[in-house]
């Protein structure tokens, strides 16, 4: 009896998670219903906003995240809303001597009746009053400087840039979104989910009331805007939106997880990452986004299991061109030391430095190395047994492609490194070295698999590759074009991905132009007359 692999029962177990989170959050959006029993029986609570009540925010400040008494606010402004009517309105925000000395701004948020107009004292206390609040400042580290490296050289040094010292520094949301939960529904009293049990109040006559809420997950990276000693005030973009039920839940989960997140380890770049993904984003793009991510982690564990399993079982080099596998790992080591340099979402970074570390491996097995210790204190690394002829022969034509590819790609890196020195920015004299070397590796990078392709045409085979890896690697390049859309990311690494598209066709090409000879040996070194005389055996 034939039992499935370990692979497939995995891959099965995966895509049924990812299937299973995905009914989870379109679940979200389907409020629980009141039956004509509870309707009856008043076991249902009707929404105060169904009686059209004229509503206004009232924005307040404080520099502690509660307060206890109504002196403790700070009146900021009074913006009269429509409960299903979306609104913008500029507000300066004025700054407390405490936060302006790196020190913490919150928001306090009420909505309430129209009415009571500027008597917020009167408003606050009114028992139909929802009420929310959240941080209005973040600590961040400054972003660094950047300079021109020769000509800031020759000014005096006090018009030279400051350096970074890492310190964290208050930045200001210069963007603030208050949503209110606009659903007009019945609720059952009993039976709500938890999340929104916990934020549904009920006015006096049993109604319940708008819950408000304030969207952080629209606050990134870019909106914080650093805040210092000499400013008094700054400008803040308030957004009034109305809210749908599953929306609210499923950014409430959202918030919780990204929170979880940071209390694991990751950093606030890696936060506002996915943070690009799930804001202003429809559930219909948001659940494609999720299973497209699913699927790019599936197929880069398939391609890095296949490619493992390739070259562990791999005896020689015949039809595999050497120069390409160390100007894989040397182009996979500097990428991803310029994502660790450019504080890349962990998302890019890890698959980069696990490709990395088969590659280096790749390498170590192409060309037999090996360490030995002879009577010295440090090791020697040597190489295996001598290449057969049919070795001899791939390694000619990958030599002979390389001396031509040479005249055009050393002029170019070095026409890319002096202009980039010349007329572009960089934070350090590494960074420059770092972003001249990334940028002959993406854009002359795919030059170094056209020896490749040309031992395959001077062979007139492609058995010798690893095709399941290949194949593997290609969903991923075009999952990779979704992304390069999706996630922020270095504008070199985004042009890369579409980069490796081409290269990709080509090597489907040359298989469909080079079809199967069973005579040919394939890429685990059997041929398929072999195959045919063990299965007659």
């Amino acid at each position: 009896m034939h039992f499935p692999s370990f692979t497939l029962i995995l891959s099965g177990v995966f895509i049924s998670y990812v299937l299973y989170s995905i009914w989870t959050i379109g679940s979200l959006y389907f409020p629980p219903q009141c039956s004509d029993v509870e309707l009856k029986t008043k076991s249902c609570s009707k929404a105060y906003l169904k009686s059209s009540p004229e509503l206004q925010l009232l924005l307040f400040t404080t520099v502690h995240d509660r307060w206890s008494r109504p002196s403790d606010l700070k009146f900021l402004d009074r913006i009269e809303v429509d409960p299903e009517i979306s609104l913008t309105q500029p507000i300066d925000v004025p700054l407390p001597l405490k936060t302006r000395r790196n020190g913490t701004l919150f928001i306090h948020v009420f909505l309430t009746k129209r009415s009571y107009g500027a008597n917020w004292h009167a408003a606050i206390d009114d028992p139909t009053t929802t009420y929310t609040a959240a941080s209005f400042t973040e600590y961040h580290v400054p972003q660094a400087e950047t300079f021109n490296l020769l000509k800031d050289q020759q000014n005096n040094d006090s018009d030279k840039p400051r350096k970074q010292d890492g310190r964290v520094v208050t930045h200001l949301r210069s963007k603030l979104i208050i949503n209110a939960l606009d659903y007009k529904e019945p609720l059952p009293r009993k039976n709500l989910p938890i999340d929104i049990a916990q934020v549904l109040s009920f006015a006096p006559n049993g109604r319940y009331l708008p819950v408000l809420h304030i969207d952080l997950l629209a606050s990134r990276l870019e909106d914080m805007v650093p805040v210092n000693t000499s400013v008094s005030e700054m400008p803040v973009t308030v957004t009034y939106s109305p809210i749908s039920f599953g929306k609210l839940r499923l950014w409430m989960q959202f918030t919780g997880a990204l929170h979880t997140l940071k209390l694991m380890g990751f950093t606030n770049k890696d936060v506002d990452e996915l943070k690009g993904i799930f804001a202003d984003t429809n559930i219909v793009l948001l659940c494609g986004t999720f299973v497209v991510a699913a699927l790019h982690l599936l197929f880069d564990f398939l391609a890095f299991k296949n490619d493992v399993s390739f070259w562990k079982n791999r005896d020689d080099m015949i039809g595999l061109s050497s120069r390409t596998l160390v100007w894989r790992a040397f182009s996979q080591f500097v990428i991803f030391l310029y994502l660790m340099d450019e504080n890349t979402s962990l998302l890019i970074v890890i698959p980069s430095g696990v490709g990395t570390l088969i590659e280096l491996w790749k390498v170590k097995k192409a060309f037999r190395l090996e360490l030995k210790w002879q009577n010295t204190l440090l090791p020697r690394i040597v190489s295996g047994q001598s290449r057969n002829k049919e070795e001899a022969e791939t390694e000619q034509y990958d030599s002979l492609s390389m001396k031509y590819l040479s005249y055009v790609l050393y002029p170019l890196c070095f026409i890319g490194a002096v202009y980039s020195l010349l007329y572009t920015s960089h934070r350090s004299w590494y960074s420059w070295m770092l972003q001249s070397v990334v940028n002959g590796v993406y854009a002359f990078g795919f030059l170094f698999m056209l020896p490749q392709l040309f031992v395959n045409y001077k062979l007139k085979s492609v058995a010798h590759l690893p095709w399941r890896a290949f194949m593997y690697k290609a969903f991923n390049t075009f999952i990779d074009d979704i992304f390069a859309f999706i996630i922020t990311m270095p504008t070199a690494h985004r042009v890369a991905c579409f980069r490796d598209d081409f290269v990709f066709v080509i090597y489907l090409y040359q298989r469909w132009l080079y079809p199967v000879d069973k005579k040919r040996v394939n890429e685990f070194g059997a041929s398929g007359e072999e195959d045919s005389e063990k299965k007659e055996n």
